[in-house]
């Protein structure tokens, strides 16, 4: 089952079930699967991970992570599937995060990993829209929470419609030419023990979302470009990101 919401043009919004991919014709404009907290994960990709080599075992860092390092994506980075994003005037690019969001559906307090479905409600595709930065060893806020840079849908997919959240293909297009390829198999901590690690300390709630990470690698996306994240049995997000002046929602 494919869940989203869009809104009329006069503003109203309506939840509805999609039976397919296609998306509303129209006016209808796309918004945000889930109104929630988006909770991001670095380093949980196996590749983005050796990468850094032994730079994690220098200072500042001292030593690799043994716990997940998490970050936040606050409201005004929410957008939804087919919005522009207008490009801040002192960033030239920004990587493209091709994320799976996994979307909590209940109350989520130390989760046991053998029972993390049982707070899944789905998952969805998210873009976690980032400036290029070198460091890990302070919050990477002016980075990461720019206006719209967390887009997010189209729709959540019911976890009984996807086979093995662990083994999804995920491809990345900019203006239509594939950038990236990755696997959700190359994770660090599976989905189930992530959000075990995440709740033991914090607890999630209905609707809020948690990133199961970047891939290594990241393309640069810029000013004039359409990005498409396609995630196996989820579906394509959609995002163009533009000049100030040319800002607005298609």
């Amino acid at each position: 089952m494919l869940r989203s919401r869009v809104v009329l043009p006069e503003g109203q919004v309506l939840q509805t079930v999609f039976a397919s991919a296609a998306e509303p014709a129209g006016s209808l404009r796309w918004l945000p699967p889930v109104e929630g907290t988006v909770v991001g994960t670095l380093l949980n990709y196996r590749g983005e991970l050796d990468a850094l080599g032994d730079t994690l075992s220098a200072p500042p860092y001292q030593a690799p992570p043994k716990a997940p390092i998490l970050y936040l994506k606050p409201a005004n980075t929410h957008i939804g599937h087919g919005h522009d994003v207008a490009m801040p005037a002192d960033v030239d690019g920004v990587w493209v995060g091709a994320c799976l969001g996994v979307v909590i559906g209940c109350t989520a307090t130390r989760v046991p990993a053998p029972h993390a479905a049982d707070v899944i409600a789905g998952y969805m595709i998210v873009n976690d829209l980032t400036v290029p930065h070198a460091s890990y060893y302070r919050p990477a806020i002016r980075h990461k929470c720019r206006d719209g840079f967390c887009p997010m849908g189209p729709w959540i997919v019911d976890c009984d419609d996807v086979p093995d959240a662990d083994a999804l293909d995920i491809t990345v297009r900019i203006n239509g030419e594939i950038k990236q390829r990755a696997n959700t198999s190359t994770l660090v901590r599976p989905i189930a023990q992530l959000l075990a690690d995440v709740t033991a300390f914090m607890t999630l709630e209905a609707g809020d979302v948690l990133l199961v990470g970047m891939p290594e690698n990241p393309p640069l996306a810029r000013a004039g470009d359409r990005i498409d994240i396609e995630i196996a049995h989820i579906g394509t997000l959609t995002t163009a990101l533009v000049c100030p002046a040319q800002e607005g929602s298609r």
